[in-house]
């Protein structure tokens, strides 16, 4: 019973652990020239003076603005999303050929069951994008329904196109997780905003 415990578990770790490893570097370097984009057009002057003034520009700013460091958060996790969920993607002929999708962790394979970790990640990999959105607009007021709200819109989002680029395959089960994980990721920002506000009294 305990064996069979930890190898489900380290299944479980050893998926997501790969799911957040494969599209890291990309994300990063992607989030790291997005920034550009905030650069010249909120400082146009230090970012205009060629690309190596435009580089140490990028680093003050990092150093010195929270919210320039909020924002390149937000724009690698939402990178990370977009690489798992389209940029990385197959072409299908039939996105709609298996519409429900995996609501449990098992699926039936040949007639044998076998563990899938893919409803565990749609949780996981929605969680920090609603997290940091949070953080980043400082939003006080109906963070858990807000959050719940926008996992939803961007689940569906990520669905459609799915759909319409027959990139993957367009799941309902996607947009169950995906929602859930934005849920827990408002709940989790309300919990560390509230430890953080008691233990800086």
């Amino acid at each position: 019973m305990m064996d069979g415990m930890i190898k489900v578990f380290t299944k479980i770790l050893t998926n997501i652990l790969t799911a957040l490893y494969q599209p890291f570097g990309f994300s990063l370097l992607l989030s790291f020239f997005a920034m550009f984009f905030y650069l010249y057009a909120y400082y146009p002057t230090d970012a205009g003076k060629g690309w190596k003034s435009a580089i140490v520009a990028w680093i003050e700013l990092f150093k010195k603005n929270s919210r320039f460091r909020k924002l390149f958060a937000l724009a690698f996790v939402t990178s990370m999303i977009l690489f798992r969920t389209l940029l990385n993607r197959n072409l299908w002929m039939n996105p709609l050929s298996n519409v429900m999708g995996g609501l449990g962790i098992w699926e039936a394979v040949n007639g044998e069951k076998q563990l899938t970790t893919e409803c565990i990640e749609n949780v996981i990999l929605m969680m920090p994008f609603t997290g940091m959105v949070m953080w980043t607009f400082d939003v006080k007021n109906g963070v858990v329904w807000k959050s719940t709200k926008l996992g939803l819109i961007f689940s569906v989002s990520i669905e459609m196109l799915q759909l319409l680029l027959r990139l993957g395959t367009f799941q309902v089960s996607d947009i169950v997780y995906n929602t859930l994980g934005g849920m827990l990721g408002g709940v989790v920002y309300l919990g560390i905003k509230k430890v953080h506000e008691r233990l800086s009294k």
